[in-house]
């Protein structure tokens, strides 16, 4: 089965083979996931900003779609509301990021109710593209019965729309690291500004979230993610 991704040009790759540490956990979240039904699923992976999400999303999808479930892939980083309209709202502060940047309601309307067991299953992969910002909503994609939703993206389990997931993931790292990483991966649109758009934008929204809404406490596995090759996982049922 291929893996049918978002539109979207916010693109990662496929990460390269992370060795066989990294294999088996994908392979047992994986079976953990195919084992609760042959009906559609929503997985919601979540954690700080750079944590790796979009990484073990984009593995966790190839895992799925080898055993033969249909995968459709999303980032809720494609759920932000407009940049035109930013002057109505905060949205560069860390407080205002958090209150305002995603547009839960779209994403819940036209990707995880859709692609729920119950929902209609004609999918928007994309709201809008966060670079370009071209509206994608009106290009659906068909979820098949047994179809898997894999969604990554910070503040995923947050009261808006916890309640579409079948499965949650948290992709651990501490906030010293996600803001390197981060700082690192975004240097090409942010530059210099990179390191404190992270510390002062992203890692103060994050707090507030785990503050507010404890999304750790309600997620099926946590994932220490520090070294990509020997991730640590702890399942809620140990």
């Amino acid at each position: 089965m291929a893996v049918r991704r978002s539109v979207s040009t916010w693109q990662q790759p496929i990460p390269p083979p992370g060795g066989p540490e990294r294999d088996a956990l994908v392979a047992e979240i994986a079976a953990r996931v195919l084992a609760l039904g042959e009906n559609r699923l929503r997985v919601g992976i979540d954690g700080f900003t750079a944590a790796g999400k979009t990484s073990f999303g984009h593995e966790l999808g190839e895992r799925i779609a080898q055993a033969g479930r249909p995968v459709l892939r999303s980032c809720l980083d494609d759920f932000k509301k407009p940049w035109r309209d930013r002057h109505l709202y905060d949205r560069e502060s860390g407080e205002g990021y958090y209150r305002n940047a995603y547009d839960y309601s779209a994403a819940a309307e036209l990707l995880l109710a859709p692609a729920g067991p119950e929902g209609t299953g004609s999918c928007a992969l994309c709201l809008r593209d966060p670079f370009t910002q071209i509206d994608h909503s009106a290009e659906r994609v068909e979820a098949a019965e047994d179809a898997v939703l894999i969604v990554d993206g910070v503040f995923a389990f947050r009261p808006e729309i916890d309640r579409y997931w079948d499965y949650r993931v948290w992709i651990e790292i501490d906030g010293d690291l996600s803001v390197a990483r981060g700082a690192v991966r975004d240097q090409n649109w942010a530059g210099s500004n990179a390191e404190a758009i992270h510390r002062d934008r992203y890692l103060v929204a994050e707090r507030i979230y785990l503050a507010e809404a404890d999304p750790r406490g309600r997620v099926d596995v946590v994932i220490d993610n520090r070294v990509f090759d020997r991730p640590q996982a702890t399942f809620r049922s140990e």
